[in-house]
């Protein structure tokens, strides 16, 4: 399908592969939860196993491309990329608050009219007040003074599931919270200690991701099923190989959004493209699973705010993100040896 890619090294050419494919063709972004059996009590693959050469190169590979965009964005062609960028999201910015407010209210609608999911498909509930809860929040949409009502409860359902389900679970979703502290702060019009409402979003959508993508390389067996099923996902490559190459896009596109402006839209764009191409493969389910997070990334892909990157944080980048990604791997490995007492090696 890529015939340039031959001449590459195999993890370049399957990393590069793989996001043209997930952009381009289909996707692995449907969360796997909603759609295979899972056991997140269940051994992980040990360290050994994920941190083998191919996954040290194609991280290499990444930490590589995060420093070319970085550079990238002080030159006159970055200027000229922020000026595109500008000129095309445009509609989408100065509609930031509307887009968030509909989608919000779409979402909630949704899980209303479905009526046995607390947030997100594989959390399921069987209180009927939830889903009027879910109905009374999508109505808090229509006015910025109960648009702080709404992130309460929003909060309120993400405890509640907490409760249900553990933290570790529902470490998978802190972009909920990013949600509500976004309506509570645009409703109150306030700022986070200095932060935007955006930014606190933005922030946690990136966690989120930067968290499914440790999952993917503990669990890449959960993915095998929808592999099977969907076998062009895989490009042909071995399913194990294809989930760490698969993680790393996502981790690198995740920690991009929080580093400098125009690498962050570029990221959000990528990532925005991903989920919406999943729809088309994966349906409804996760049309209604990730509305929220294709909002809160089309509305970072539009966020013009001007701030000039320095050339010690670009060239910070690498280091940043190696540590980053030795960061989420330990909390990840760490919790779930403590919570369920499994090794990490």
């Amino acid at each position: 399908m890529y015939p340039s890619l031959k001449s590459l090294p195999t993890p370049a050419a399957t990393a590069l592969a793989i996001l043209l494919n997930a952009v381009f063709v289909e996707s692995a972004s449907a969360h796997v939860k909603w759609f295979c059996a899972y056991d997140l009590a269940g051994q992980p693959r040990g360290l050994e196993n994920v941190l083998c050469m191919d996954f040290e190169l194609m991280v290499g590979l990444a930490a590589l491309a995060l420093l070319t965009g970085c550079l990238v964005e002080g030159t006159t062609l970055g200027e000229a990329m922020v000026r595109a960028l500008n000129r095309v999201t445009g509609l989408v910015r100065t509609n930031t608050e509307f887009l968030f407010r509909a989608g919000c209210a779409f979402f909630f609608i949704a899980l209303w009219v479905i009526g046995d999911i607390l947030l997100t498909p594989e959390l399921k509930t069987v209180w009927p007040a939830i889903s009027w809860l879910q109905l009374a929040i999508a109505a808090g949409m229509m006015s910025r003074k109960t648009m702080p009502f709404s992130a309460l409860g929003i909060v309120f359902l993400f405890v509640l599931a907490i409760q249900q389900y553990g933290a570790f679970h529902l470490a998978d979703y802190p972009v909920f919270l990013g949600v509500a502290a976004y309506l509570a702060l645009v409703g109150l019009q306030r700022d986070l200690f200095g932060m935007r409402p955006l930014d606190v979003v933005r922030w946690a959508a990136a966690i989120t991701l930067m968290w499914a993508s440790v999952e993917k390389w503990a669990y890449p067996e959960w993915s095998f099923p929808l592999i099977i099923e969907h076998p062009a996902m895989s490009l042909g490559y071995d399913p194990e190989f294809f989930m760490r190459a698969a993680g790393v896009v996502e981790f690198t596109l995740a920690f991009a959004l929080v580093w400098t402006p125009l690498v962050r839209r570029f990221a959000a764009i990528l990532l925005a493209a991903m989920f919406i191409s999943a729809i088309l493969e994966f349906g409804k389910i996760d049309a209604i699973g990730h509305a929220l997070i294709i909002v809160a990334l089309l509305a970072i892909a539009a966020d013009d705010i001007a701030v000039t990157s320095k050339l010690r944080q670009q060239l910070l980048a690498p280091a940043a993100y190696c540590v980053a990604l030795a960061g989420f791997l330990a909390i990840y490995y760490g919790a779930h040896t403590v919570l369920f007492g499994t090794r990490i090696v």
